[in-house]
């Protein structure tokens, strides 16, 4: 059996309320004992001196593109990626080709992690047949097959009648339906936020009513029909003061933030530059203080990447002709240790929260926490190390990203997935 003691780091659970310097023990890809000075016979050890240990993170929205688009990214090389950016968990959305709108689909995805995956992969269902918005799809065989959520990420339900029949189903099936926000109507034609920036460039704009209406909407039938409601990369402050009004309701309403929509504005976009394209775009200032004030409050319950990888003939495009979304496993935690830890707007415990319990939580799966007997996934971290993110080194298929370049204080340093390390910084 394999044996690994974590020595000295600085253990942060906020599962069990635990933030103190001891050791961690595994023992066989479980967590066997945590306490001071652990000694266990055959066993290695990793000196975590200085560095904080805390649960795997779990990204819970993250684009593999596999089965149909492997041009773009794979499972084995989106999973790589996750690993070097400390998850050690993530939930891939359904809109492959195939979509994943069918058991078969869910055990194509399952059968190809458990052959290539360096982390724990947790696929997400389609709502509707295709992603078509008009159909449910297999929900239930799906679930037996092993799916976490529904979603019809990047082509929301616009039907409200479908939205409400999808909300019964997960409620019955208890499922999280996840909703990527937009009226599709109000966004139409639209590459950035709507505003002075895009009025100054000269594009079409995306409005934050196209994201606050549909959150006001599907809040809505989430109190109708009791389901567990998870808005997608919140990005309007209305739609954060609405999941926060829902919740002191006492609604099952949750959200999750993407980094760049707390760490960029409009203003920032170099302009015509494809790799500040993303849906929902990038707002203003007043939006990314909103999202930043929500993580802080429990208003948003989970930083996850919307890792949405795209090659360079893609995306190297107009700016009106290319596709939206950019890549982010690698950038999210420095991203979030310099716009909300290191400004001291969260305590590390929060901060730990927003990647582990809370997003397992949303997706109801059997992670996020260091108790005894649970699986052994880690991530190790620091807080104070510098480091440049260069793309080119990324084990990602695609290039998309505005943080090339981008120097960092603070970020993964191991990664350990069932007792066994599957990625270590560069000393």
């Amino acid at each position: 059996m394999s044996k690994l003691v974590i020595k000295n780091g600085r253990v942060i659970d906020p599962s069990q309320q635990l933030d103190r310097v001891c050791d961690l023990a595994i023992e066989n890809g479980i967590v066997r004992e945590i306490g001071p000075d652990l000694q266990v016979l055959g066993s290695d050890e990793f000196d975590a001196s200085g560095l904080i240990v805390a649960p795997g993170f779990i990204d819970m929205h993250v684009h593999l593109r596999e089965p149909g688009f492997e041009h773009a990214e794979t499972i084995e090389t989106g999973s790589r990626t996750a690993a070097a950016g400390g998850f050690t968990s993530i939930c891939c959305m359904p809109n492959t080709q195939p979509v994943n709108d069918n058991a078969t689909v869910t055990n194509y995805i399952r059968d190809q992690a458990r052959r290539f995956a360096s982390v724990n992969v947790f696929p997400i269902g389609a709502i509707t047949k295709g992603s078509g918005g008009e159909e449910l799809s297999a929900i239930a065989s799906m679930k037996k097959a092993g799916i976490v959520a529904i979603s019809d990420d990047g082509r929301p339900v616009m039907n409200a009648r479908v939205a409400r029949r999808a909300m019964e189903f997960a409620q019955a099936l208890d499922l999280s339906l996840i909703e990527h926000c937009e009226d599709l109507h109000l966004s139409a034609g639209g590459d950035m936020h709507e505003g002075i920036e895009s009025t100054r460039l000269g594009l079409r704009g995306i409005p934050r009513s196209s994201e606050d209406v549909m959150v006001a909407r599907d809040i809505l039938l989430a109190e109708v029909t009791g389901c567990r409601y998870h808005v997608a990369h919140i990005s309007s402050k209305n739609s954060v003061e609405m999941v926060g009004f829902a919740k002191r309701r006492g609604l099952k309403v949750t959200a999750e933030a993407t980094p760049h929509h707390f760490a960029l504005t409009d203003s920032e976009m170099r302009p015509y530059d494809s790799n500040y394209k993303m849906k929902p775009p990038i707002r203003e200032r007043c939006d990314a203080n909103a999202v930043s004030e929500g993580l802080v409050s429990g208003a948003i319950d989970a930083i996850a990447t919307d890792h949405a990888p795209h090659p360079g003939a893609e995306k190297m495009q107009e700016f009106e002709r290319c596709p939206f979304g950019i890549i982010g496993l690698e950038t999210a935690v420095g991203l979030a240790l310099e716009h909300l830890y290191h400004p001291g707007k969260l305590d590390l415990s929060r901060f730990v929260q927003l990647f582990t319990n809370n997003p397992a939580r949303i997706v109801s799966i059997d992670r996020g926490t260091l108790r005894a007997g649970a699986p052994a996934d880690i991530t190790i971290f620091g807080l104070d190390h510098e480091w440049t993110y260069d793309v080119n080194r990324s084990p990602s298929k695609s290039r998309n990203t505005p943080f090339h370049g981008h120097k960092f204080r603070g970020g993964p340093i191991a990664t350990i997935v069932g007792g066994q390390v599957v990625w270590k910084m560069d000393a």
